[in-house]
C-alpha cells in the first residue's frame, strides 16, 4: 500500500504544497538528504491557530502536528516520489504555548505517530520539541524535517 493510500485510509489527502511565506525555499536537497523548511498547521479548513495551554488543548495540538507532517510530505513529493523516502531522520517541533505549558512532547507525538503509521520503522526519527511565544500566521504548531531519500 502506498503512502498516499495510507493517508487516504486515515482521512487525509496529500495537499498542494504551500508556497513560502517569506524569503526561503521549501525544500533544500544535499546529496541524499532533504531539508524541509518549517511547515505550519495548515489543512483544508485553514490554519490551526492558537496557543497550547491557553486556547488549544493537547488533542487539538496533536491534530495540528499531523497537519504539519502531511505538509512536510507534500513538500517532499515536489522533489521525489514518497516511495523514495529511506528514513525520516529528524523533526524539530515548535509549539506556540504559554510559559507554563510543558507537554510539547505530547503535541509532537501527533506528527511522530503519523510518520510511523505511514512509514513503519522508516518513519521513526530523532526529535526536538519545544515551546515558543508565537509562530508565523498565528499557527499553533510548526515542524521542519530532515528526510533521507534513496
Amino acid at each position: 500500500m502506498t503512502i498516499e493510500q495510507k493517508l487516504n485510509d486515515l482521512g487525509y489527502t496529500l495537499p498542494t504544497p504551500a508556497t513560502p511565506a517569506a524569503s526561503y525555499v521549501p525544500v533544500r536537497q544535499s546529496g541524499k538528504l532533504l531539508f524541509v523548511s518549517g511547515q505550519i498547521s495548515q489543512g483544508p479548513d485553514g490554519i490551526t491557530k492558537g496557543c497550547l495551554g491557553k486556547d488549544v488543548d493537547v488533542a487539538a495540538g496533536q491534530k495540528a502536528a499531523e497537519l504539519c507532517a502531511i505538509n512536510i510530505l507534500a513538500q517532499v513529493n515536489t522533489v521525489v516520489a514518497l516511495s523514495q523516502i529511506k528514513a525520516v531522520q529528524k523533526l524539530t517541533v515548535l509549539v506556540a504555548s504559554t510559559p507554563d505549558f510543558n507537554e510539547q512532547h505530547l503535541v509532537a507525538n501527533g506528527a511522530s505517530d503519523l510518520f510511523i503509521k505511514l512509514l513503519g520503522d522508516t518513519g521513526k526519527h530523532a526529535r526536538a520539541a519545544f515551546g515558543v511565544a508565537s509562530l508565523p500566521l498565528g499557527a499553533a504548531v510548526e515542524i521542519d524535517a530532515i528526510i533521507e531519500i534513496e
